[in-house]
């Protein structure tokens, strides 16, 4: 890959990226590390990367980074601003995306990430498997076991609105 197509690969890719992290870890800061860290690794590597294969590297060199702080964070027990909201507790709700985000979070990260990946980044499953380091198979078990758990969650409309 040359340099011009690193950053026209920064610049294309770099909103999706950290939009990815942002809905998984919640926290703006730590989002942009991880995509920093991200460019990083793929500069580091960019004679080695083919610039038709860029997307995919990112996403997966971001998977596997933030996987890594997740973990990091569950050893440090870390409780932040976003656990601190999901101990509260509120029995009424008036914004979709909101009650759709609580979701989310409650789902285990393997689930989320996929979820994330199939529904709001659009990738089919191979691609999926690759960023993730799954098979096809398990990628669509758990695609299924994340959308069961949300219409379980979310229940009726009724009880939304």
């Amino acid at each position: 890959m040359t340099v011009g197509e690193f950053n026209t690969t920064v610049d294309l890719y770099a909103d999706n990226l950290y939009r990815f992290i942002l809905k998984n870890i919640k926290d703006t800061e730590k989002a942009r590390d991880i995509v920093q860290d991200t460019y990083e690794k793929m500069w580091l590597k960019v004679s080695e990367v083919e610039s038709t294969n860029a997307k995919s590297y990112m996403f997966t060199a971001a998977y596997r980074t933030m996987i890594d702080l997740i973990r990091r964070d569950k050893k440090q027990g870390e409780l932040s601003e976003s656990n601190l909201h999901s101990l509260s507790h509120s029995d009424h709700y008036n914004d979709l995306k909101e009650i759709l985000n609580e979701a989310l979070t409650r789902l285990p990260e393997i689930q989320r990430s996929v979820i994330l990946l199939r529904d709001y980044e659009g990738y089919n499953y191979s691609e999926i498997g690759e960023i993730t380091g799954l098979n096809e198979s398990q990628v669509k078990v758990y695609i299924f076991r994340a959308r069961g758990f949300l219409k379980n969650y979310i229940g009726a409309m009724e009880n939304v609105v």
